[in-house]
């Protein structure tokens, strides 16, 4: 992002060169910040630094400062661009919904006196699979759906064979 005086001016008349304008003290003040924020990022060595700040103060022109800070950035430079990606931190895997819907239905087995362990157990087996596809997280969450939501089918298959083998004893 560069300074606005050092963009292009309109042109009042054929043959102006924004370039030759006469450069003000806060142009040249503006100059020096960005030759200042190079030196401390590394960008220059200090006798490059002293040399080229010494031009700016002496510049007469618009176009000799922008020549001056030409081969440096203008302003905060953003992170995704400046830094090559493989520097970057990798991104944070995402936890799978259906691993978490898993995880709900199970903890939910109680309060619905287990209605929601089909549920749990259906969005656990898909959250499992889909985990191993795509790399997401939220493999306890799975687990926890699977594991809740198969107590509660066992223990309503436990309840009906009791209440079947109760019925089979009372009527024989």
């Amino acid at each position: 992002m560069s300074h606005p005086s050092w963009q292009p001016y309109p042109q009042p008349y054929p043959g102006h060169n924004p370039a030759s304008v006469l450069a003000s003290h806060a142009e040249r003040e503006r100059a020096v910040d960005v030759l200042r924020a190079g030196y401390g990022e590394g960008r220059l060595e200090h006798a490059e630094f002293e040399k080229r700040v010494a031009r700016a103060y002496e510049a007469r022109t618009v176009g000799e400062l922008a020549v001056l800070v030409a081969d440096l950035p203008q302003g905060p430079v953003p992170v995704g661009r400046a830094v090559p990606g493989t520097f970057l931190p990798p991104p944070a895997p995402v936890t799978n919904g259906k691993a978490v819907g898993a995880m709900v239905c199970g903890v939910l087995t109680v309060a619905t006196g287990g209605l929601t362990g089909v549920p749990a157990v259906v969005l656990g087996h898909a959250a499992r699979g889909e985990m191993r596809r795509t790399g997401e997280r939220g493999e306890g969450f799975a687990m926890t759906g699977l594991v809740l939501g198969w107590m509660s089918i066992a223990g309503w298959a436990f309840v009906v064979t009791v209440l079947i083998a109760a019925g089979l004893a009372s009527s024989g």
